[in-house]
């Protein structure tokens, strides 16, 4: 129940993490970052780019303080260029902290479940601290954490989709049997369902279409920030059951059987 969340040796204060892509431009990016208060932003290797510098995102990045880039390896088709990918983004960060992605289908944009693994493990024994982006599969994230796997990042719904937490019932199952940070990825269009991964037990939450496709990014970066602290506080304070009857508040009628 701490407040802090620790990822690969990494100590951070928010639980809103922020992805970096589809901004019109890398001002408006560094405003949202800046504004989400966020102190992990991933970066995919394939936006690295030293020679054309409009095209690289991990300088403007690392000039942020006490912000940690966390490599992607979005792009990767199969287990090998992803392994490759998180290889150099350690190169470029010094730190072994990686977000594994392999999506091969460029229409559905789903993770790859068994490449994920086969590149989860072979990170995992290699010393990196792997957070897998993975389809909402209580199995498979059990597979991942028994691997080595840092945290395991199911889906909420497709990437880019808005479609929010359809995968709900599953993200359930694995909060209630992971040992290892859960952090939803994916999906989220609006920061209420932010609060309600949160509220279910997700340890954090990565967004980046909702905040980037925003007409005001950097509000809607402080909105999410917002939701994710009253989230979290809900899930810590105890949020009361459902029932099927309605439950009196106070006892309305007790003083009607007093003696006059």
């Amino acid at each position: 129940m701490s407040g802090t969340l620790v990822l690969g040796g990494h100590t951070l204060a928010s639980r809103l993490l922020l992805g970096t892509g589809k901004f019109a431009d890398t001002a408006a990016m560094l405003e949202a970052v800046k504004r989400s208060g966020s102190g992990l932003v991933t970066v995919a290797i394939r936006r690295v780019n030293r020679q054309h510098r409009a095209d690289d995102l991990f300088e403007p990045l690392s000039q942020v303080p006490d912000l940690v880039l966390l490599p992607n390896t979005s792009g990767a088709m199969n287990a090998r260029e992803a392994v490759l990918a998180a290889r150099i983004g350690r190169e470029l960060t010094g730190h072994g902290l990686v977000k594994l992605e392999i999506h091969p289908n460029p229409h559905h944009l789903m993770p790859d479940p068994i490449e994920t693994f086969d590149a989860a493990r072979e990170l995992a024994a290699d010393g990196f601290s792997v957070l897998p982006y993975m389809p909402a599969d209580p199995v498979l994230a059990k597979r991942l954490e028994d691997v080595g796997c840092a945290a395991v990042m199911p889906l909420g719904a497709a990437i880019g989709s808005g479609q929010g937490l359809a995968t709900a019932h599953l993200l359930r199952m694995i909060i209630e049997n992971s040992n290892v940070p859960v952090i939803v990825d994916a999906g989220l269009r609006s920061p209420s369902e932010a609060a309600a991964a949160m509220e279910m037990g997700c340890d954090a939450v990565l967004v980046n279409s909702a905040v980037a496709a925003a007409a005001d990014p950097g509000g809607m970066a402080e909105a999410f920030a917002d939701a994710v602290r009253a989230g979290r506080r809900a899930f810590q304070s105890g949020i009361m059951g459902r029932s099927d009857t309605a439950q009196a508040t106070s006892p309305l009628t007790a003083f009607l059987n007093r003696p006059s």
